[in-house]
């Protein structure tokens, strides 16, 4: 597909799907749903400073309500409404706000431009949220309307990307149900429909005429990441093993506890449950939470077994590199490198990594 034929591949899913793909700059830089005078807002470089986990996995969303005059409990409706009119409002789009529900009406939400390193964290997601004997029936259902349409890295977007290291690469395709390689020439870019999802989206491509006839002709050789943190094979054993070492001190004492880490990160999906009245009706909700604020393992009777940022940091490394490996069989970081370049107090999850390679 010749680039320039994007905007008229867009329009054609637009029929079918509602479309999330990066638009603004900087920290607008985020996935906000498309409409049909937005498409040329698409910004394709660099990666978005918001990850795409809230189409899956809102900011907060609704479970129930109770009419405190009958008692009759409702269901959630749209569940994710809200998170995602507060996406839109994020992303310079407020006057979509009240179309941003739509995504669910329709049931086919198309993730247009996600890099490798966000398609394989949505896998991860899906280790989460579906697997282990619990399946999140919200997290399901958005799950099933999802397609996956991914852009490889034909340049490395940031100095702090290691997913080569983590299992992943530039060019990855783990998670994608579509994935673009740009051509040599950086005219056009190659198309792969890897999945069922990826196939209807190849036949709403072909009818709309933006696709040109198969061939191989040069695809650019994927880039090497800039960072390389020298993770090695049995790091999650190395770093379980160093529980009580003292360099979890030295790692967190420039350590805010603000939460930045874990609302950026793509793969963090620590939530709260809690309740508040809306007129006469009590709403249960789940918003977005961090294992990095002091209350989030306090405990009945106010303990906390995780009482100062060493434990909480240290919990934060532990689960990303070495946790989540032992109980799903793969690490949880992907290196999109957001942690790294936007914590205030620059602390650097690559370097957790090195360290381990050293133990």
């Amino acid at each position: 597909m010749q680039k320039t034929a994007l905007t008229d591949a867009l329009s054609a899913l637009m029929k079918d799907y509602a479309i999330y793909a990066p638009t603004g700059v900087a920290e607008r830089h985020a996935f906000a749903r498309l409409d049909v005078g937005g498409l040329g807002a698409v910004n394709l470089e660099g990666t978005p400073f918001i990850p795409p986990k809230e189409l899956l996995f809102p900011r907060s969303e609704t479970l129930f309500g109770i009419d405190t005059d009958t008692g009759d409990v409702s269901a959630p409706g749209q569940a994710g409404q809200a998170a995602q009119a507060a996406q839109a409002v994020h992303a310079g789009q407020a006057g979509q706000a009240g179309q941003a529900g739509l995504a669910e009406e329709e049931g086919r939400v198309a993730l247009f431009g996600a890099r490798p390193c966000d398609a394989r964290s949505i896998v991860n997601l899906d280790h989460a949220f579906l697997e282990k004997g619990y399946v999140d029936s919200a997290y399901a259902e958005r799950r099933k309307g999802l397609t996956i349409i991914s852009l490889a890295c034909a340049r490395i977007p940031s100095p702090a990307c290691f997913c080569d290291s983590m299992g992943g690469g530039p060019a990855d395709a783990e998670g994608s149900d579509v994935l673009l390689t740009e051509a040599k020439n950086g005219k056009a870019w190659f198309i792969s429909f890897l999945t069922e999802k990826g196939k209807a989206v190849e036949t709403v491509w072909q009818e709309a005429g933006v696709l040109s006839s198969s061939g191989r002709t040069a695809a650019a050789a994927p880039p090497a990441c800039t960072l390389d943190p020298g993770k090695p094979e049995n790091l999650a054993e190395k770093l379980t093993a160093a529980f009580e070492a003292p360099e979890w001190e030295r790692f967190s004492e420039a350590c805010l506890g603000c939460g930045t880490c874990s609302y950026i990160c793509p793969t963090c999906y620590c939530f709260d449950i809690d309740s508040e009245m809306r007129g006469k009706t009590a709403e249960e909700f789940r918003c977005w939470d961090s294992c990095m604020f002091s209350d989030y393992s306090r405990i009945a009777g106010g303990y906390n077994p995780r009482p100062t940022k060493k434990e909480r940091l240290r919990n934060r490394y532990l689960h990303k590199l070495a946790y989540f490996d032992e109980s799903h069989g793969r690490t949880l970081c992907v290196g999109c490198g957001r942690c790294i370049i936007k914590c205030p107090a620059g602390l650097d999850i690559a370097s957790v990594i090195e360290w381990g390679g050293t133990l």
